[in-house]
């Protein structure tokens, strides 16, 4: 969306469904917009009907609200809502980008079309997320790759971890990374010896999230968690 102050623009119909139906906003309310590029607008609603939401841009802010540290997901294929979930709140704890992989253990599985159309919708869930928490810039959310190739193709981040309960080191004892951090999570059942051994082989340590099992939509949000207190900006 181009944004500029003095501008009046329609909002796209995700946001005035969200402006409508969940803030119930009416012409002269205050409202924040952004392009998700960084920084954000001061606006008011102009128009509030059935065609359309328009509002009246005016300032903009230099207002930053990224996590320090960059952080990418790469979460194993689960089930649509689990997901969702994961993405959602992802989003809320900093993540910069989401790597959806199939794994051995993937239960949900989606050929080109499906796999394309769920990655609009995972793109939806993250700009919609970043409303709802006040992000303005939307983190990457990557097409769906199979976890051995994309294992092949990658490995610049300087700090690599995956998650197993009966891993020897426990991530409060990993030494804070000087670069892009990348956290591995299997689907539901985890991901296969091999799976891990093929991960080690490209620079993923594993450590354990304390001694308890966690499901594939917890692992990866208590893995950020932790980042976040140990080494980003919940210290």
């Amino acid at each position: 969306m181009p944004l500029a102050a003095g501008a009046r623009v329609e909002l796209p119909d995700n946001a005035a469904h969200h402006a409508a139906r969940v803030l119930r906003l009416k012409p002269g309310d205050r409202l924040t917009l952004f392009n998700g590029e960084g920084g954000e607008f001061d606006a008011e609603l102009e128009r509030a009907d059935a065609r359309a939401m328009v509002a009246r841009v005016h300032a903009w802010r230099d207002v930053e609200r990224e996590s320090p540290l960059a952080v990418t997901v790469v979460q194993g294929l689960a089930s649509g809502e689990r997901m969702d979930y994961v993405l959602q709140k992802a989003v809320e704890l900093g993540v910069a980008a989401m790597q959806p992989v199939t794994t051995t253990r993937s239960v949900t599985r989606l050929d080109a079309a499906r796999a394309e159309k769920r990655l609009a919708h995972w793109r939806q869930v993250a700009i919609a997320a970043c409303e709802q928490c006040g992000r303005n810039r939307v983190p990457l959310v990557l097409p769906l790759r199979d976890l051995r190739d994309w294992l092949r193709e990658s490995g610049n981040a300087s700090l690599r971890l995956m998650f197993a309960p009966d891993a020897v080191q426990p991530i409060g004892e990993v030494a804070r990374p000087v670069g892009a951090i990348e956290l591995l999570v299997g689907a539901e059942g985890g991901l296969t010896v091999e799976e891990m051994a093929a991960a080690a082989r490209v620079r993923f340590r594993a450590v354990r999230l304390g001694p308890r099992v966690l499901r594939t939509e917890t692992a990866a949000l208590a893995a950020l968690s932790a980042v976040n207190v140990l080494w980003g900006d919940w210290r």
